[in-house]
């Protein structure tokens, strides 16, 4: 179960449409507690995907890797360290990533799949024309199948 709050979700709603046509994405820091995460904040970033990062996944099926923004992101991997670094001089941790998914559902693609980490949640938002929708939370198992992962809304943060 990932927990967050009306005030999160909104930050990933608005990141989601404001980058619409195109693929948002971003991190989730929080606090791991069992099978409980926590989300203390969620930070936007810039969608870095393009013909030069994409030969980061050179090992994906190449010939259908697209290198539109429309259906793949990534974060750059210098963003990531500073990222890496912020939370642990906050004394938090990396719980997840959120991305979305433009006119298309909040499922997770085989693409997401290849490239997740069991340690990370994935939320994933359903952009339809411009409006952010549903949203769903996903893990891997220990198959690397992505599983849903309950998420639970707080009230009060």
């Amino acid at each position: 179960m990932i927990q967050l709050n009306k005030e999160h979700l909104q930050i990933i709603f608005t990141h989601a449409q404001n980058t619409y046509p195109e693929e948002c994405c971003g991190v989730i820091f929080g606090h791991i507690d069992c099978d409980r995460k926590t989300v203390v904040e969620v930070i936007p970033t810039q969608n870095a995907w393009n013909r030069e990062t994409a030969g980061d996944f050179i090992d994906y099926n190449t010939e259908n890797l697209n290198y539109s923004k429309k259906r793949r992101y990534t974060i750059a991997p210098q963003e990531m360290l500073q990222l890496q670094k912020s939370a642990r001089e906050r004394n938090v941790n990396i719980i997840g990533i959120f991305h979305s998914h433009p006119d298309y559902p909040a499922i997770p693609s085989e693409f997401d799949r290849h490239y997740a980490w069991q340690e990370y949640s994935y939320i994933i938002v359903s952009v339809q024309k411009g409006q952010a929708g549903d949203v769903n939370s996903w893990v891997l198992d220990d198959n690397s199948q992505f599983q849903q992962e309950e998420i639970r809304k707080l009230v009060d943060s």
